[in-house]
Protein backbone atom coordinates (compact mmCIF):
# COMPACT_ATOMS: atom_id res chain seq x y z
CA UNK A 1 0.00 0.00 0.00
CA UNK A 2 0.78 3.85 -1.12
CA UNK A 3 1.38 6.20 1.95
CA UNK A 4 0.90 10.17 0.64
CA UNK A 5 1.48 12.35 3.44
CA UNK A 6 -0.51 15.77 3.64
CA UNK A 7 1.73 17.57 6.68
CA UNK A 8 -0.15 20.40 5.95
CA UNK A 9 -3.58 19.03 6.38
CA UNK A 10 -2.71 17.92 9.68
CA UNK A 11 -1.76 21.23 11.01
CA UNK A 12 -5.21 22.89 10.42
CA UNK A 13 -7.20 19.39 11.61
CA UNK A 14 -4.78 19.33 14.81
CA UNK A 15 -4.48 22.64 15.43
CA UNK A 16 -5.42 24.35 18.75
CA UNK A 17 -8.79 26.34 18.53
CA UNK A 18 -7.40 29.31 20.36
CA UNK A 19 -8.60 31.95 18.41
CA UNK A 20 -11.16 34.24 20.34
CA UNK A 21 -11.58 36.60 17.46
CA UNK A 22 -12.58 36.27 13.95
CA UNK A 23 -9.79 35.31 11.45
CA UNK A 24 -11.67 37.47 8.65
CA UNK A 25 -11.84 40.61 10.78
CA UNK A 26 -8.23 39.74 11.93
CA UNK A 27 -7.06 39.34 8.99
CA UNK A 28 -8.86 42.13 7.15
CA UNK A 29 -6.38 44.64 9.72
CA UNK A 30 -3.62 43.67 9.16
CA UNK A 31 -1.38 44.74 6.49
CA UNK A 32 0.65 41.41 5.68
CA UNK A 33 -1.20 40.95 2.68
CA UNK A 34 0.84 38.21 1.16
CA UNK A 35 1.42 36.36 4.50
CA UNK A 36 -2.09 36.12 5.28
CA UNK A 37 -2.81 35.23 1.34
CA UNK A 38 -4.94 38.85 0.79
CA UNK A 39 -4.65 38.88 -3.25
CA UNK A 40 -6.98 42.23 -3.22
CA UNK A 41 -8.30 44.87 -0.92
CA UNK A 42 -11.20 46.65 -2.44
CA UNK A 43 -13.42 49.10 -0.43
CA UNK A 44 -15.70 47.33 1.46
CA UNK A 45 -14.50 43.60 0.64
CA UNK A 46 -10.64 41.77 0.25
CA UNK A 47 -10.14 38.87 -1.63
CA UNK A 48 -8.12 36.01 0.00
CA UNK A 49 -7.11 32.54 -0.82
CA UNK A 50 -8.57 29.53 1.17
CA UNK A 51 -5.41 28.34 3.12
CA UNK A 52 -6.59 25.16 2.81
CA UNK A 53 -7.82 24.84 -0.53
CA UNK A 54 -10.42 21.94 -2.33
CA UNK A 55 -8.29 22.82 -5.73
CA UNK A 56 -5.53 25.67 -6.67
CA UNK A 57 -6.92 28.80 -7.01
CA UNK A 58 -9.76 28.42 -4.45
CA UNK A 59 -10.55 31.83 -3.04
CA UNK A 60 -13.21 33.95 -1.17
CA UNK A 61 -14.65 37.56 -1.00
CA UNK A 62 -15.17 38.43 2.37
CA UNK A 63 -16.95 41.47 3.46
CA UNK A 64 -14.89 43.89 6.12
CA UNK A 65 -18.60 44.42 7.87
CA UNK A 66 -18.57 41.52 10.31
CA UNK A 67 -21.94 39.53 9.58
CA UNK A 68 -23.33 36.38 9.37
CA UNK A 69 -26.48 37.09 6.66
CA UNK A 70 -25.84 38.34 3.43
CA UNK A 71 -28.74 40.49 4.06
CA UNK A 72 -27.06 42.55 6.74
CA UNK A 73 -24.30 43.81 4.97
CA UNK A 74 -24.99 47.40 2.97
CA UNK A 75 -26.19 47.14 -0.75
CA UNK A 76 -22.55 48.90 -2.00
CA UNK A 77 -20.72 45.93 -0.25
CA UNK A 78 -23.00 43.77 -1.60
CA UNK A 79 -22.41 44.97 -4.72
CA UNK A 80 -19.08 45.13 -4.35
CA UNK A 81 -18.19 41.49 -3.05
CA UNK A 82 -20.53 40.51 -6.43
CA UNK A 83 -18.02 42.61 -8.79
CA UNK A 84 -14.99 41.15 -6.88
CA UNK A 85 -16.75 37.33 -7.32
CA UNK A 86 -17.32 38.31 -11.19
CA UNK A 87 -13.46 39.29 -11.43
CA UNK A 88 -12.45 36.60 -9.12
CA UNK A 89 -14.24 34.01 -12.15
CA UNK A 90 -12.72 35.98 -14.93
CA UNK A 91 -9.21 35.78 -13.20
CA UNK A 92 -9.47 31.96 -12.53
CA UNK A 93 -10.84 30.77 -15.56
CA UNK A 94 -7.64 33.33 -17.36
CA UNK A 95 -5.16 31.77 -15.03
CA UNK A 96 -6.11 27.81 -14.43
CA UNK A 97 -8.39 27.52 -17.75
CA UNK A 98 -10.85 25.03 -15.53
CA UNK A 99 -13.69 23.19 -17.10
CA UNK A 100 -16.07 24.71 -14.34
CA UNK A 101 -16.61 26.40 -11.11
CA UNK A 102 -18.20 26.26 -8.38
CA UNK A 103 -19.57 30.00 -6.70
CA UNK A 104 -21.42 30.40 -3.30
CA UNK A 105 -21.90 30.79 0.40
CA UNK A 106 -22.86 28.61 2.93
CA UNK A 107 -25.05 30.64 5.57
CA UNK A 108 -24.69 29.01 8.75
CA UNK A 109 -23.03 26.36 10.83
CA UNK A 110 -25.87 23.73 9.41
CA UNK A 111 -25.59 24.52 5.86
CA UNK A 112 -21.61 23.96 6.19
CA UNK A 113 -20.12 27.27 6.78
CA UNK A 114 -16.83 26.42 7.99
CA UNK A 115 -16.59 30.16 9.37
CA UNK A 116 -20.44 30.73 9.98
CA UNK A 117 -20.18 34.35 11.95
CA UNK A 118 -19.11 35.72 8.98
CA UNK A 119 -19.99 35.52 5.32
CA UNK A 120 -17.79 35.20 2.63
CA UNK A 121 -18.39 34.22 -1.47
CA UNK A 122 -16.25 30.96 -2.40
CA UNK A 123 -15.21 30.69 -5.82
CA UNK A 124 -13.39 27.82 -7.28
CA UNK A 125 -12.15 26.17 -10.06
CA UNK A 126 -13.42 22.76 -11.00
CA UNK A 127 -11.75 19.87 -13.10
CA UNK A 128 -13.03 16.73 -14.58
CA UNK A 129 -11.95 13.84 -12.43
CA UNK A 130 -11.30 16.50 -9.23
CA UNK A 131 -13.98 14.73 -7.03
CA UNK A 132 -11.86 11.17 -7.24
CA UNK A 133 -10.69 8.22 -4.97
CA UNK A 134 -8.21 10.92 -3.58
CA UNK A 135 -10.94 13.12 -1.95
CA UNK A 136 -13.58 10.91 -1.64
CA UNK A 137 -12.39 7.91 0.04
CA UNK A 138 -8.56 8.78 0.77
CA UNK A 139 -9.93 12.45 2.26
CA UNK A 140 -6.42 13.62 0.61
CA UNK A 141 -6.38 16.68 -2.24
CA UNK A 142 -3.65 16.95 -4.62
CA UNK A 143 -2.62 20.32 -5.46
CA UNK A 144 0.03 20.87 -7.39
CA UNK A 145 0.81 24.62 -7.25
CA UNK A 146 1.97 26.12 -3.82
CA UNK A 147 0.23 28.85 -2.26
CA UNK A 148 2.66 31.29 -2.80
CA UNK A 149 2.56 30.74 -6.06
CA UNK A 150 -1.30 31.06 -6.62
CA UNK A 151 -1.29 34.23 -4.23
CA UNK A 152 1.24 35.51 -6.79
CA UNK A 153 -0.53 35.07 -9.96
CA UNK A 154 -3.92 36.29 -8.32
CA UNK A 155 -2.58 39.21 -7.04
CA UNK A 156 -0.70 40.05 -10.04
CA UNK A 157 -4.13 39.51 -12.17
CA UNK A 158 -6.26 41.28 -9.78
CA UNK A 159 -3.75 44.22 -9.57
CA UNK A 160 -4.58 45.27 -13.32
CA UNK A 161 -6.79 48.05 -14.18
CA UNK A 162 -10.36 47.55 -13.72
CA UNK A 163 -10.22 44.10 -12.17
Amino acid sequence: MDHLWSPWRYRYLSGERTRTGCVFCELAAETTDEQNLIVHRGVHNFVVLNRYPYTNGHLMVVPYAHSSQLNAIDEVAAFEMMQLTRAAEGHIRSLYRPDGLNVGMNLGESAGAGIAGHIHMHVLPRWFGDANFMTTIGETRMLPEELEVTWRRLSDAFSTVGS
